[in-house]
């Protein structure tokens, strides 16, 4: 691509970050919703804001997984009964998929070039 040249930026796109930055860093965005792989773009990407907004999205996903996992796990010992496995097996089981939605949320965005915060949890900074 020619230096003159402009990379077309979708009319969603967030108008504060970089049309560049987000063509080059898209696969380091989307990476940062699969679990674990939210540390490669925190450490491969530390300069684009872009990756860097996605990571710290990320990263609240994977916490959040971990502690619905935690929630879950502690509550399927404490359940003595049945009815009560069965509810919190209910309950896990949303919990699950509230964290999966958040996650293909996410996904969608970075693959658009948007950086939109995630439903309820997004607001929240861990990454400077």
């Amino acid at each position: 691509m020619e230096e003159n040249q402009t990379i077309p930026t979708p009319p969603e796109a967030a108008p504060e970050y970089d049309p560049q930055d987000i063509e080059k860093n898209k696969v380091m965005a989307i990476l940062a919703y699969f679990g674990i792989l939210v540390l490669v773009p925190i450490f491969a990407a530390k300069d684009s804001k872009f990756a860097k907004f996605h990571a710290n999205q990320g990263l609240l996903v994977c916490i959040l997984g971990i502690l619905v996992g935690i929630i879950y796990r502690v509550l399927l010992k404490v359940a003595t009964t049945l009815t009560m496995i069965s509810l919190v097996g209910f309950i896990g089981m949303a919990l699950w998929i509230f964290v999966g939605v958040l996650a293909i949320i996410g996904i969608v965005n970075a693959a658009k070039g948007q950086a939109k915060e995630l439903p309820l949890i997004g607001k929240i900074k861990i990454l400077k």
